[in-house]
């Protein structure tokens, strides 16, 4: 990050406005319904009306299919040059708004820190802050990390390396302090080669030379997901995405200050128990299915994975994981997004049903809501039908209180042609589509363009990272792969986004 930027407010000061006025819409939209049948939820037309290719005003190619009036711009996408002079790197994933700041030169800026979910590569993210910079014979090194982006009066300004030398970067999530938790989806170990354990969370600062790449130990070593923080406790909720051995697990760390750092200062893991139902199953549900939760500690969140097998699975589970179920802990089919707002957590499971087969765990995927007063957990979606929901991912809460989903699920069919999907859910927890993936890329398009990835079709990568500014005026995405990432923005009131 340049060195020009000045001291910000901080998250919390800065969105407290923007939560004032979702306070009362998201008591009005997402007061779980009690009068929902039981079973699976639909996918409704959209308050938004229905989405048409639209053309990205940087490049003029049709890249999504948005409603009516909205309008986008594309930025950093694979391969293009970053404030250093390197070429971007790919596999965009989890991204958060983490500051609005003051940048001489540039004004008021909204700063995004952006998740790469990549493995061993002969381009690693030459970060300021890298944690294992091992070469590992033949891969190379850690490549997955982080980047920054700078976006100001819709226009993109910048976009830079913010920390590598991780792993399969996949999502992680904002703090209220104004910094970006990346996640780890892996368990694997380079020690052997000389390199570092790896399956762990780090704190990335909007500044990247004051990224420290300490990994969050306490925080446990598994394949993790996403976090969000309870701005009220200061606890920190984090999912595990491992088929059939994923845990819901929340970090209390011992510095409550709430500053950057204060996490790697250490704390205690626990994992969810629901109450009265020991090993409790959660990977299949039905709407309006409800639980209350308790916690039970893990005494050794650094152990190693081991050897789990039942009757729904066996395979490989987080050292985290094995001490959870010992105790009694519930189960989750793939835990993926999670995102706080205003006294609760949205919390998906992307799996969440059974397959053609009837297996657990293979389904189409849910949203639960846990009431952080109550510890209640509810299932508010569950998808039995991929046009509902096509295995959803991330997720993020408008300031205005309403939910967008990201779909992973390699493309769906719909009236609006194939593609993946971001959806919003209506008060009543069904579905509409918000926006279509409409990556399609000739050798033509992408030399007029300049950019630097393969031709291709592309419909059927995911969306990840959604997210919104502090006043929800504009929302950012990604897909994956080619790896591209975009700021959207339009008559947001139309709807409940």
């Amino acid at each position: 990050m340049s060195k020009q930027f000045l001291a910000s407010r901080s998250r919390r000061q800065l969105f407290k406005g923007a939560a004032a006025v979702g306070l009362a819409s998201v008591f009005q939209a997402w007061h779980l319904r009690e009068a929902h049948a039981a079973g699976s939820s639909n996918v409704v037309p959209g308050p938004y009306g229905p989405v048409a290719p639209v053309a990205d005003l940087s490049t003029g190619l049709p890249l999504l299919q948005l409603p009516a009036d909205f309008q986008y711009r594309s930025f950093a996408w694979t391969g293009d040059a970053m404030a250093n002079g390197e070429p971007g790197p790919g596999s965009h994933d989890g991204m958060a708004v983490v500051a609005e700041r003051v940048i001489p030169g540039v004004g008021a800026a909204t700063i995004l820190i952006r998740n790469h979910e990549r493995g061993l590569s002969s381009s690693p993210i030459n970060a300021p802050a890298r944690y294992d910079t091992a070469s590992i014979a033949p891969g190379g090194s850690p490549a997955g990390g982080n980047t920054y982006l700078v976006f100001r009066g819709r226009q993109w300004v910048e976009a830079g390396p913010a920390l590598g030398g991780t792993l399969t970067n996949c999502a992680g999530g904002p703090t209220p302090w104004g910094t970006w938790l990346t996640c780890e989806e892996t368990m694997t170990d380079l020690t052997g080669a000389g390199g570092q354990k790896h399956g762990y969370v780090f704190e990335v600062r909007p500044n990247p030379v004051e990224s420290t790449a300490n990994p969050i130990v306490g925080m446990g070593r598994m394949s993790h997901e996403a976090a969000a923080v309870d701005p009220a406790s200061g606890a920190v909720y984090l999912t595990e995405d491992n088929r059939n051995l994923s845990g819901l697990y929340r970090y209390l760390p011992l510095d409550g200050s709430g500053r950057p750092g204060s996490l790697e200062k250490g704390g205690r893991l626990q994992a969810a128990r629901v109450r009265g139902t020991p090993n409790a199953e959660l990977n299949v549900a039905d709407v309006g299915q409800e639980f209350v939760l308790e916690w039970v500690d893990i005494a050794d969140p650094d152990a190693n994975p081991g050897a789990f097998s039942d009757a729904t699975v066996t395979g490989t589970a987080s050292g985290p994981f094995l001490q959870a179920r010992a105790q009694g802990a519930l189960r989750m089919a793939r835990g993926e997004g999670i995102w706080h707002h205003v006294g609760r957590m949205f919390i998906v499971d992307t799996a969440t049903g059974r397959n053609s087969a009837g297996r657990p765990g293979q389904g189409e995927g849910a949203v639960w809501v846990l009431d952080l007063a109550s510890m209640r957990l509810k299932a508010l979606f569950v998808s039995e039908n991929r046009l509902a929901a096509n295995n959803p991912d991330n997720i993020t809460v408008s300031p205005r209180g309403g939910v967008v989903l990201c779909e992973d699920g390699g493309g769906v069919n719909d009236a609006f042609g194939f593609g993946e999907r971001t959806l919003g859910l209506t008060p009543q927890g069904e579905s509409y589509v918000f926006c279509k993936n409409n990556v399609q890329l000739s050798p033509g398009d992408l030399a007029a363009a300049g950019k630097t990835v393969e031709a291709g079709d592309y419909r059927d990568n995911e969306f990840a990272g959604a997210c919104f500014d502090a006043k929800g005026h504009v929302m950012f995405v990604n897909i994956q792969t080619p790896g591209i990432t975009f700021a959207i923005w339009g008559p947001w009131a139309k709807g409940n986004l």
